[in-house]
């Protein structure tokens, strides 16, 4: 059985996808074509379809689909009851249905991105340390960290409005630009935060020693929060990486846009977690190559003692793919 936040996900998943609240009622739409639209008590779905081929889809399951109303039968247009739906067959109608409205070179980069190319070799200690000192280079690198590590005690809790807050400031000291509520407003990232935070248990082990089940849980938090709605937009694939960083800074190798598009070519679910699965290949290749070390004197002798070795690889990303580019 599909729900509401199963189509707000799938939508919101979808690029140039925005979220409108227009007469009470919940719309998807790309520029000011509305794609997707839910009946104001949310049970039915209304979602762009072929107006040629819409009488037979109603004909072949009338308990699921239905005609919209009069003054909509000229538009490519139909109704569904969404409780009917399954999720395979919700995912189908909602992707078509941004297919007819997004532009054709758009579809085709989501649906059929190019092959990604093969992942680089883990680098080597020398290299890490070359990194390191560029990025030690740039001014006020771990202001904003330290700031965040001493307001939180050095562990998240997203169950603090405080911590949320400060989550919220961080991530936008990093360019994120996450609208603060004005005075009298309503919080809707830091309530979005807050549910996100009960539904998903984070692995809480060093990146080097993540196993296949804690990577594919860390995936689908990613996915989650991705798509978190935060106003006119979702938190998107940067923030979400990083609030996960935040969150569990031994455990998660960051992303931003340049680094996944270079390695992996998307920046979706199964994307996330081969970065995961690469930052472990490689936080093992720099643990073994430093002599079985504990890793924050590793981190050390590669020139940044104040974080993990989960950063100080996203670090040497950062400035070989983001800084050149």
């Amino acid at each position: 059985m599909a729900t509401v936040d199963d189509v707000r996900r799938l939508a919101l998943s979808l690029p140039r996808t925005e979220e409108h609240l227009i007469r009470d009622r919940v719309k998807f739409r790309i520029g000011s074509i509305v794609y997707l639209a839910l009946s104001r008590d949310e049970s039915e779905l209304g979602f762009a379809f072929p107006k040629e081929e819409r009488a037979a889809l109603v004909a072949a399951e009338p308990a699921k689909f239905f005609l919209p109303r009069e003054s909509d039968l000229r538009f490519n247009w139909v109704e569904a009851h969404l409780a009917a739906l399954a999720q395979d067959e919700l995912t189908e109608l909602v992707t078509e249905a941004w297919r007819m409205v997004v532009p054709a070179k758009v579809a085709r980069a989501h649906l059929d991105p190019p092959t990604a190319p093969p992942l680089p070799p883990a680098p080597s200690l020398a290299e890490l340390r070359a990194s390191a000192e560029v990025f030690n280079g740039f001014a006020g690198v771990d202001r904003s960290w330290l700031a965040l590590r001493v307001e939180t005690g050095a562990a998240l809790d997203l169950s603090l409005a405080a911590h949320r807050t400060a989550l919220h400031r961080w991530l936008n000291s990093w360019g994120c630009r996450i609208r603060y509520p004005r005075e009298g407003e309503p919080d809707t990232f830091g309530t979005a935060l807050a549910a996100w935070w009960q539904r998903h248990t984070l692995a809480d082990a060093p990146l080097a020693r993540l196993t296949p089940r804690d990577i594919s849980r860390l995936a689908a938090a990613y996915e989650e929060l991705a798509a978190l709605p935060i106003g006119r937009r979702s938190l998107g694939p940067t923030a979400a990486s990083k609030a996960l960083y935040a969150l569990r800074p031994d455990t998660v190798m960051p992303w931003d846009a340049a680094i996944a598009q270079r390695l992996y070519g998307t920046r979706d679910r199964a994307a996330f977690a081969r970065h995961l699965e690469l930052g472990r290949t490689w936080a093992r290749a720099a643990l073994e190559a430093g002599g079985g070390i504990p890793e924050a004197d590793l981190c050390a002798e590669l020139g940044r003692p104040r974080v993990s070795l989960a950063k100080v690889l996203d670090e040497h990303l950062y400035v070989t793919i983001t800084h050149r580019a």
